[in-house]
């Protein structure tokens, strides 16, 4: 929930948007439509509430499309302030030695307030988090590899940043659902 005691800027987070996109963000945001927005456009919240399911979704998507990538040891919800800052989500890569062999493990964390929210906007996060097995970097392979695993990936990447707008402002309908 945004702070009273000092206005939040909710377009830093469309600061690499065209001016165009960045226009109809604002005015979607002034007009006091953006929960309309997501009630017309997700009507209901995903159903991944707990850390197996959210897990298996994981597992599930990392099945489909990253076949012969590592193995995703763990996926959960962690409070915003545990993660990187201004992340919604972080992959992590340690590697340590188990007698002579080197171990990997890759963990996903995905911010709290996604827990309520629609499928689209956290399968986003996910196909976000898992392009990292593959691409470390955001460059052109890693957002290729987002759009194969979801066809509309920059649409809900725009969609994920104006619902964390919404949470900003306080107005997660979703929590309630």
């Amino acid at each position: 929930m945004a702070s009273s005691t000092r206005p939040v800027d909710f377009m830093n987070y469309f600061s690499a948007y065209p001016e165009q996109i960045k226009a109809q963000v604002e005015a979607l945001i002034s007009s006091g439509k953006l929960a309309r927005y997501f009630e017309k456009k997700y009507p209901i919240a995903h159903q991944f509430k707990s850390e197996k399911a959210l897990y298996d979704f994981a597992i599930s998507m990392k099945q489909q499309f990253l076949k012969n990538a590592p193995i995703l040891n763990s996926v959960k919800y962690e409070k915003q302030k545990d993660l990187v800052l201004n992340a919604l989500g972080t992959h992590t890569f340690k590697r340590h030695a188990h007698g002579k062999k080197l171990k990997a493990q890759h963990h996903i964390a995905i911010a709290n307030q996604l827990k309520y929210a629609p499928e689209e906007i956290l399968k986003t996060l996910v196909v976000h988090e898992l392009a990292h097995f593959k691409e470390k970097d955001h460059n052109k392979s890693f957002y290729n590899l987002c759009c194969h695993m979801q066809p509309d990936y920059f649409q809900g990447e725009l969609d994920l940043r104006l619902f964390m707008v919404l949470c900003d402002k306080g107005e997660n309908f979703y929590e309630s659902l």
